[in-house]
This record gives C-alpha cells, sequence and structure tokens, in this order.
C-alpha cells in the first residue's frame, strides 16, 4: 500500500518536471509563434520579475481591457489552454496595435512563475526600471519571432 502511495508522488513529481518537448506535444495548433526552450526560461524569468514589482496583468479579462486602453508591454499565452475560443482573439488584438505576443507551452507553469498557485492562460508583463535589461530582450527575441498568416 505504501509502495502505491510511493509511485503516485513520485508520478505527480515527475507531471510538475515534464520537459519541453512533452509539454509541446499538449500545445493548441493556434500556438504560433511558440517561444523556443531558452526564450521560454527568458519569459519565465521576465515574469516573475514583474510579478515581484507586481508591474503584470493577469487572465484573458484584465489583459484583453488593457489592450484596449492602449498599454504597451509583452503578452505571454500559454499554448495547452482549452477551449481555444477563450482567447484566440488577443493575437489578433496585439498585431493590431503592434505588440510583440508569444506562446508557451505550459500554462501551469506560466501561473507559478507569476507568483500564482492557479494555472493562467494569458500574461502581459509591462516594462519597468528594476528589470529593463530582461525586458529588453525578451522584448527583442519575440519581436524578432515570425509571425503567422
Amino acid at each position: 500500500m505504501a509502495k502505491t502511495k510511493k509511485e503516485k508522488s513520485s508520478a505527480d513529481g515527475e507531471e510538475a518536471e515534464r520537459s519541453y518537448q512533452e509539454l509541446v506535444a499538449n500545445v493548441n495548433p493556434i500556438a504560433q509563434p511558440l517561444a523556443s526552450k531558452k526564450l521560454s526560461k527568458k519569459l519565465y524569468k521576465c515574469v516573475k520579475k514583474a510579478a515581484k514589482v507586481k508591474n503584470i496583468r493577469r487572465g484573458v479579462k484584465e489583459v484583453q481591457k488593457f489592450i484596449n486602453k492602449g498599454e504597451k508591454g509583452i503578452v505571454v499565452l500559454a499554448g495547452d489552454t482549452l477551449p481555444i475560443d477563450v482567447y484566440c482573439h488577443l493575437p489578433i488584438m496585439c498585431e493590431d496595435r503592434n505588440m510583440p505576443y508569444a506562446y508557451i507551452p505550459s500554462k501551469v507553469d506560466l501561473g507559478s512563475s507569476a507568483g500564482s498557485k492557479r494555472p493562467t492562460c494569458v500574461i502581459l508583463i509591462k516594462p519597468h526600471q528594476d528589470y529593463q535589461d530582461a525586458y529588453d530582450e525578451c522584448m527583442e527575441e519575440v519581436s524578432g519571432l515570425p509571425k503567422p498568416l
């Protein structure tokens, strides 16, 4: 009996530490441009730094509201969100306003990097002096990603 519990907990531990390739396998068909493994790490770090100074917008409703108001930043979307109807309008809004956006493979990782226990499907990172170098680097790389047709 104790063995099954240990196996269960180790399976949960493995689930939390899934590889990038396993996460990419569960991504939606609309998740373009998808950030590379290296860029995903940079974006997670930038989100973590932005969350520390409370300089992020989290969730579809909030991000949509501030995109409409004309707030600038990098939009990070989770590629494994279902149903895709929840947030499929956000990339079009970003393109209309010339805002850079990128998909990352996991909403669980995105939520945890933002300092939340809940998974989140979209985050807007606003610029700030405390993490300007990381922000500029992410902005440059995300802007360079090829946009879908």
